[in-house]
């Protein structure tokens, strides 16, 4: 039996200097989808000046962030001490854990003649019990993106978090969640089976499709059911389309946010900013982290 959709929405805009973003998790109607509390599109652009400030020097605790870079290439830096510069098809994902500064910059990439940025970035909430342990970073590039061909040349998927049959994601998982970027071409349909009780949204970010007889257009952020049933996916456009496929359990315990903290109660949150005041979560040495690679 096919799931049925329980809503749609489309983002709203939440710019960072020159990026053009559209904030699709939370909306009005959700604030989670599993593990999943935030999803931020950086949407496709024609990047004509370098972007030098970044997303500027920011903490979190409770959470991982997870970025995902279409198009472009992505520099990080944080006060753990972890660089990298990941570049198109690329992942950057960061468990927060109990305090980290960092910071991001995203610009074209410059091993391509394209100037096209486009880019993703997650919030994933962890459970209790880890908020508390020590920060851990991963920089993955897009050919270490677990990938699989469609059968009939339909198109292909990535595994970005979790498992897809033999397939599985190299960051971490505290719950069962799963993160696909599928690919469709022309006229092709993908289905997939979800488990009863699993939460599971999709998002259109450039492209028209049809999932489970529904017309949805691009930025339309789609969340199902919660009973076991399938997702069929179906590209009626004139051209390959692009679909992200997200979810997992419910979280189980309480969630409280503030800016940029995720955590169980108002009281870890007062002393997740009282931590931070403090300077528990440390500095980041751009010079230093830079030179590491050079």
């Amino acid at each position: 039996m096919k799931k049925k959709s329980s809503f749609s929405t489309q983002g709203q805009r939440a710019d960072i200097g020159d990026l053009k973003i559209y904030r699709i998790l939370a909306n009005r109607y959700a604030h989670a989808v599993g593990a999943f509390v935030f999803l931020d599109h950086i949407v496709p652009t024609i990047q004509t000046t370098i972007n030098k400030e970044g997303t500027g020097a920011h903490p979190h605790r409770g959470i991982a962030t997870l970025t995902y870079i279409l198009n472009g290439e992505d520099e990080h830096f944080d006060s753990a001490g972890n660089y990298a510069m990941v570049h198109s098809g690329g992942i950057q994902w960061m468990k927060a854990g109990k305090g980290i500064i960092h910071d991001e910059t995203l610009n074209y990439d410059s091993r391509t003649d394209s100037k096209l940025i486009h880019a993703f970035q997650f919030w994933i909430n962890l459970p209790a019990k880890i908020k508390s342990e020590k920060p851990e970073y991963l920089a993955i590039e897009g050919n270490e993106v677990p990938y699989k061909t469609l059968p009939d040349k339909n198109g292909w998927i990535k595994i970005i978090v979790g498992s897809f049959e033999d397939l599985s994601a190299p960051i971490p998982n505290y719950s069962e969640q799963f993160l696909y970027h599928i690919h469709l071409e022309q006229d092709a349909v993908f289905t997939i089976n979800i488990a009863d009780k699993l939460e599971v949204a999709a998002y259109l970010p450039t492209m028209s499709a049809t999932i489970n007889d529904e017309d949805f257009n691009d930025g339309d952020f789609v969340e199902f059911d919660r009973k076991e049933g399938s997702i069929e996916i179906r590209n009626q456009n004139s051209e390959a389309c692009d679909l992200l496929l997200f979810g997992g359990e419910t979280y189980q315990e309480p969630i409280f946010e503030e800016g940029p903290f995720v955590m169980n109660s108002k009281l870890d949150i007062a002393n997740a900013y009282q931590d931070f005041y403090n300077g528990d979560y440390g500095t980041i040495d751009y010079e230093k982290q830079r030179s590491k690679t050079q």
